[in-house]
C-alpha cells in the first residue's frame, strides 16, 4: 500500500524548513490517500517539493513528527538500528555512560520516545502513537548495540504514564517489558551512590539531566553550610556532602522523596552530615530567614512551575519569590545555584526574573557559570522543545 501524502499550506512549515521535526495541525492543506493514526506519511510543501517522512496522528495538535528528510530512506528496522547506534556512539564520546539517557526523542531523531539506562536496566517512556508502534524494535536494537560492547541489559521497565499520552489517544501505562526484576536499582554518579526507584520515582526514576551541574557545585561546598531546596531524592545535597560540606539540609515536600534521600545518604555514609526535612519550601524559607539562618551555599532546583505558555505569568512569580528567598539566606559572598527545567520559561525570561529578584532584595550577583542540561540530553538546534534546562551559579554580594 502506498503511503499517504500530506501537503502543507503555502507559507507554512517554517519550523520544519529551519530544521524542526514537528508539523502542526493548522499547517496542513490536504492529505491524499488512506492512513491510520500512527502511520508513516510523506510530507510535501505546497508546490509538491519533498519535505520528508514522519508519523501522523489526528488526535494531536502536533499532527506529524518527522523521522527522515531523505526521500530514499524507508522507516524500517535497519533505520531504527542506525538511529539507536548513532545515539549510543554520541553518548560514548560525551558523557559517563554507566547511567545516562541513551535516546532523547526528537534530539536523537526518534521523536516521542525517551530511554534511560540505569546501570544494567533500561527505562522507556513512549509519548507518541507512531513511535509506540516501533517501541519493541527500538528496545531490541538497543539491546543488540549494547551487547556488541559486552553490556548486558538485565531488564526493561516502561514508564509511559504521563498525561500527554491521553492527548495522543493512548492509555497511560507502566510495567515490565519482559522479565520481572527488582525495580530499586543502584547507580553511581559523580562518585555518589543512589538507589533509583524506576517504578515509582518521578519521570523515569532519576533526573540524569543535572549530572554535571551537580558535579559543578562540589567545588563550592567543602566545609560549607548548604541548603538544598526541592531536593527530590537528595542528589545535589549528596554531591555537597561527598565534596566535604560541613552540614547539609535537603528539603522536599514529598515524604517518599525524603525517605529515599535519607536512604541514599546512609548508602554514602553521609547520614551525620546530610539531613533531610519534609516541608513546603515556600513555607520553610521565610521561617529559616526569621530564625536568622544563613548558608554558604543555597541550591534551588524546583519542579517546572509551568508546562504551558498560558501559565508563564504565574511561573514568573514563583521563580521570582523562590530566588528572592534563596538570596536572602545566602551569606554575603556565599553562592546560589538556581535553575528552571521548564521549556516555556526560556533563557531570557529566566535571566530577567533572577535579575528582578536580586534587585528586590538588594543583592549583587556575580556569575560563576551558566549551564544547561547534560550532553546526553542534547539540544537540537531549531528543535526548541529539546532545550529546557537553565542552570546558574552566582556569588551573592549584599549591597553596601
Amino acid at each position: 500500500m502506498s503511503e499517504a501524502v500530506v501537503t502543507l499550506k503555502k507559507g507554512e512549515g517554517r519550523s520544519l524548513k529551519s530544521g524542526g521535526l514537528w508539523v502542526y495541525d493548522n499547517e496542513i492543506d490536504t492529505i491524499m490517500g488512506t492512513f491510520q493514526n500512527g502511520d508513516i506519511v510523506a510530507v510535501h510543501d505546497f508546490d509538491g517539493y519533498w519535505m520528508g517522512r514522519g508519523f501522523i496522528n489526528q488526535n494531536s495538535k502536533i499532527r506529524i513528527r518527522m523521522m527522515t528528510r531523505d526521500k530514499e530512506q524507508q522507516i524500517d528496522r535497519d533505520f531504527l538500528k542506525m538511529c539507536v547506534r548513532e545515539a549510543w556512539e554520541y553518548r560514548k564520546k560525551t558523557v559517563d555512560t554507566s547511567s545516562c539517557r541513551i535516546v532523547f526523542g526528537e534530539a536523537d531523531f526518534l521523536p516521542g520516545i525517551v530511554i534511560d539506562k540505569f546501570s544494567d536496566i533500561l527505562v522507556v517512556e513512549s509519548l507518541a502513537l507512531g513511535i509506540d508502534r516501533f517501541k519493541m524494535d527500538i528496545i531490541a536494537c538497543l539491546r543488540e548495540v549494547l551487547s556488541e560492547e559486552g553490556i548486558h541489559i538485565r531488564g526493561v521497565y516502561e514508564r509511559s504514564d504521563a498525561k500527554v499520552r491521553l492527548q495522543e489517544g493512548m492509555e497511560r501505562f507502566k510495567g515490565f517489558i519482559g522479565d520481572v526484576f527488582d525495580t530499586n536499582v543502584e547507580i553511581i554518579e559523580n562518585g555518589v551512590r543512589y538507589l533509583v526507584d524506576v517504578k515509582d520515582g518521578q519521570k523515569t526514576g532519576f533526573f540524569l539531566d543535572q549530572k554535571y551541574n551537580r558535579l559543578a557545585i562540589q567545588k563550592l561546598c567543602k566545609g560549607a553550610k548548604v541548603l538544598d531546596c526541592f531536593t527530590h531524592t537528595g542528589s545535589f545535597a549528596l554531591n555537597a556532602g561527598i565534596a566535604g560540606a560541613g552540614s547539609v539540609l535537603g528539603v522536599d515536600a514529598s515524604e517518599l522523596a525524603v525517605e529515599q534521600a535519607s536512604k541514599n545518604a546512609a548508602l554514602n555514609n553521609l547520614q551525620d552530615i546530610v539531613k533531610f526535612q519534609c516541608a513546603d519550601v515556600f513555607d520553610l524559607l521565610p521561617k529559616l530567614e526569621e530564625a536568622g539562618e544563613q548558608y554558604d551555599v543555597v541550591i534551588l532546583d524546583p519542579p517546572a512551575f509551568t508546562k504551558s505558555r498560558n501559565s508563564v505569568k504565574n511561573a514568573i512569580k514563583g521563580y521570582r519569590e523562590i530566588n528572592m528567598r534563596g538570596m536572602k539566606l545566602v551569606k554575603d559572598g556565599g553562592f546560589l545555584a538556581t535553575c528552571s527545567c521548564s521549556h516555556f520559561m526560556d533563557y531570557e525570561l529566566f535571566t530577567q526574573t533572577i535579575a528582578q529578584a536580586a534587585k528586590s532584595v538588594h543583592c549583587r550577583l556575580r556569575q560563576v557559570e551558566y549551564r544547561t542540561q547534560s550532553a546526553d540530553h542534547p539540544i537540537l538546534w531549531n528543535a526548541d522543545e529539546s532545550y529546557y534546562l537553565k542552570f546558574y551559579i552566582f556569588q551573592v554580594r549584599k549591597e553596601r
